[in-house]
């Protein structure tokens, strides 16, 4: 709340503290990521993995493609630069995730308390779509006793994770080997099974699937409707990424253009700038993706062959408003991918009917006054982008084709319409959640959202209701801080010399040695410590604010509070007079009456040395412990929020 002089929260006894630990709270499945990166801070890589892998059974992709909302949400982030906690969770999945060949403890870590409690041998459900959301649903479902079947419409499992992200991103490998682990729990997998080709809803009524989950994503690409956009040359880029990821690359000219200001956009461009043409499917991609010399030298050569592209992106926004990861944006300048920032296509130049470029016209703002897409333009200033092959990468959008009449399967404006609370479609017996549900969002998002469809659907058919209880404990802090840990910088985990990535197929990012893993790691401010005071003890000696180095406690006297009602509520109540005649004291008179010891939360380093020195130990550094689990309740019960 805003007084007029301080931005004010009192800590409520469990939401508060749940908050503070930014990480965790801002991560859809709620990843212990303070845990797991001080656990590899302290040299405990396998609790690291453990902890990584608790609520995430795709723990090792996330390690290298999440979009990390835990860092965009990190303390450090305030301090200078947040923890590079996603290169942090590779380090450890890399030694002891299912890549290794090895799904024991995959299995192992999983935290089964996330599951319903109530387990037993149950009815068959299928599951359409072998992508993040889909295996989610089938990965927990079998764990409570359902016999699962997935239904793929390509040649292999995988969805997004194979078409859509670059190779050189996320070996398939480790793709192949994450699934695997998770149909190693008795899931069945049909592949090149499409829903309204070979199958329908109704089918599967009818041969006895008690309950259907769809999770298939946005498969289509959009496009928008310029002038000339149906020139030979013009390509949707989730079409060409489909291709490139098959080894089997669509036909692309020198000079490319792809339009779109995301990170598909950036995984358009920097697959475009790769030689992929003269690869061959099969023995020479799986030979790549081994990381062998033969398909390095068989890259180059086809570099040598086909001359330098020149790869263009073409985006509405500004460079700060773009939505590509910084580290993409950064990494496509590196292997010369050239960035208009601030344009907007206006038509598809052609001649003789092949592409000869894109006119684009300057973008003024992206969005309105109100935050809303609301791009507005300077169509007096044009400028022509030479090309001969133009790209879109501007969202995707659904094939809804397999619904019938008799599914009772509802959609809108292009999504499958669910109830979000439960994801359970307007037919009682099916479920939808990730990108066809909700729009296109992150890998973590659909994974979230999948645990709940399958929370829901083990409800539905039990005739139960699961719900979240929240566990808390408080115990005091034991912990050290390394030597001079408020000082180190943030370092992004190694990659290849620009020069060798725009002419290979090989992995980017390379994993962090042990040492730097660790020094890293240490970065962390451990969130889940806490200062807290006991204002019965304390002499507002003002110690605690002399000796704290990042200047963040204020002992702040009653005439700065009693702007806000609330606080002049209290004031008033402490001290058993009406609020009028509270409001008219002097401000020296409220201030030798009372104050409030203040925090700001945003840059505290746990450094305790505010509680070193406080004469009275009025302020102690305590760990805040949580942790979520599955409950089941009468139905006719309110719904639980948190537990004690």
């Amino acid at each position: 709340m805003n007084n007029g002089f301080y931005q004010i929260r009192v800590p409520d006894p469990t939401d508060y503290w749940v908050e503070m630990v930014k990480c965790r709270h801002a991560c859809p499945v709620h990843t212990d990521a303070c845990g797991y990166v001080n656990a590899i801070a302290e040299g405990r890589y396998e609790d690291g993995y453990r902890i990584a892998r608790a609520t995430n059974p795709f723990a090792s992709i996330c390690g290298r493609v999440c979009g990390a909302p835990c860092e965009a949400n990190c303390r450090r982030g305030d301090l200078d630069e947040p923890v590079s906690i996603r290169a942090l969770k590779r380090f450890v999945t890399t030694q002891f995730g299912p890549e290794t060949g090895d799904y024991a403890m995959h299995r192992d870590a999983c935290n089964k308390a996330m599951l319903p409690p109530n387990r037993g041998d149950y009815e068959r459900i299928a599951v359409v779509g072998a992508g993040v959301s889909g295996l989610t649903v089938a990965h927990d479902l079998a764990q409570i006793g359902y016999k699962v079947t997935v239904f793929e419409a390509d040649s292999e499992p995988g969805g997004m994770l194979t078409v859509g992200v670059p190779i050189f991103r996320l070996p398939r490998d480790l793709v192949r080997h994450e699934i695997q682990a998770i149909l190693s729990l008795g899931v069945d997998l049909k592949c090149n099974m499409r829903l309204g080709r070979d199958f329908t809803i109704q089918s599967l009524r009818d041969d006895g699937f008690r309950a259907i989950f769809l999770g298939i994503g946005l498969p289509k690409g959009r496009r928008l409707q310029l002038p000339g956009g149906e020139t030979e040359g013009v390509y949707d880029g989730m079409d060409f990424l489909r291709a490139f990821n098959a080894g089997t690359p669509l036909p692309l000219g020198k000079r490319i253009v792809v339009i779109g200001g995301g990170n598909v956009a950036y995984d358009v461009a920097r697959s475009a700038v790769r030689p992929f043409e003269a690869m061959q499917k099969g023995e020479a991609l799986a030979e790549m993706e081994r990381g062998e010399q033969v398909a390095y030298d068989v890259a180059r050569s086809a570099l040598r062959m086909s001359g330098d592209k020149e790869v263009h992106v073409v985006c509405l926004e500004s460079r700060a408003e773009m939505p590509a990861d910084e580290i993409e944006v950064e990494e496509g300048a590196e292997e010369g991918i050239r960035l208009h920032n601030s344009r907007g296509p206006r038509e598809v130049l052609s001649e003789n009917g092949r592409v000869t470029g894109l006119r684009v016209v300057t973008c003024t703002s992206v969005f309105n006054t109100e935050g809303r897409f609301s791009p507005t333009f300077d169509e007096a200033q044009v400028e022509d982008i030479h090309a001969d092959t133009v790209l879109f990468a501007i969202g995707q959008t659904s094939d809804l084709s397999f619904l019938a009449p008799e599914d009772g399967v509802e959609s809108d404006r292009g999504l499958i319409k669910v109830n979000r609370e439960t994801y359970q479609t307007t037919a009682p017996d099916v479920f939808a959640c990730g990108d066809i549900a909700h729009g296109p969002r992150l890998f973590i998002d659909a994974i979230a959202s999948a645990q709940i469809a399958a929370r829901s659907m083990h409800d539905f058919l039990r005739g139960t209701r699961t719900d979240i209880a929240l566990r808390k404990n408080w115990k005091p802090a034991n912990y050290a801080m390394a030597e001079g840990w408020q000082r180190f910088e943030r370092a992004n985990p190694p990659a290849l010399e620009s020069s060798r990535r725009a002419s290979s197929m090989e992995i980017v990012e390379e994993v962090y040695p042990e040492q730097e893993a660790r020094h890293q790691a240490a970065r962390c401010l451990r969130c889940n410590v806490n200062t807290i005071f006991d204002t019965s003890i304390c002499v507002a000696c003002n110690g605690c604010v002399d000796v704290c180095p990042e200047n963040l406690i204020r002992l702040v006297g009653l005439s700065q509070l009693i702007s806000d009602p609330n606080y002049l509520e209290m004031a008033a109540d402490a001290l058993l007079v009406p609020a009028d005649q509270v409001k008219d004291l002097p401000a020296e008179e409220l201030d030798a009456l009372g104050g409030v010891m203040m925090k700001d939360e945003t840059t505290c380093i746990r450094c305790a040395m505010c509680a070193s020195r406080c004469p009275t130990h009025a302020i102690t550094m305590k760990h805040f412990e949580f942790y979520r689990e599955c409950v089941s309740v009468p139905t006719q019960n309110t719904k639980i929020l948190y537990s004690r």
